[in-house]
């Protein structure tokens, strides 16, 4: 599994961690029964606290996208996690769309960089 963090980002590293893992789910690379590192592991080589990985763990399963089995460790679940509203869904695309507006890109220069990302998270492989 290949992770990054980005200490610039102002997303807190136990949320980069998880938008990471969703991002290989989405790209293919994490398929569901897989078996993901150990918190341990994933600490280590990010050079994190165990808690911060812990937490993020805990969110993936509290969203559905994997399960915990103590001592088992956490594994990729279906790739269609529980229902969650679709207003909740669309929050934080909204608010990055409120972004690029004020932004001052157009319409069209918006929903050609929504195209882009979309091909760029759904290529195997591909970066963010």
């Amino acid at each position: 599994m290949f992770l990054t963090l980005q200490h610039d980002d102002k997303r807190p590293i136990y949320q980069q961690i998880t938008d990471g893992i969703k991002d290989l789910i989405v790209r293919g690379e994490l398929r569901e029964g897989m078996t993901l590192p150990s918190v341990r592991q994933v600490a280590g080589d990010l050079g994190v606290n165990l808690n911060t990985v812990a937490v993020a763990y805990r969110q993936l399963q509290d969203e559905g996208f994997v399960t915990v089995r103590h001592g088992a460790g956490a594994a990729i679940t279906s790739r269609s996690p529980h229902p969650i509203e679709q207003a909740e869904l669309y929050k934080p695309l909204r608010t990055a769309l409120t972004e690029l507006v004020l932004s001052g890109l157009t319409g069209r220069e918006i929903v050609e960089t929504v195209r882009e990302q979309l091909a760029l998270l759904q290529q195997k492989g591909g970066t963010r």
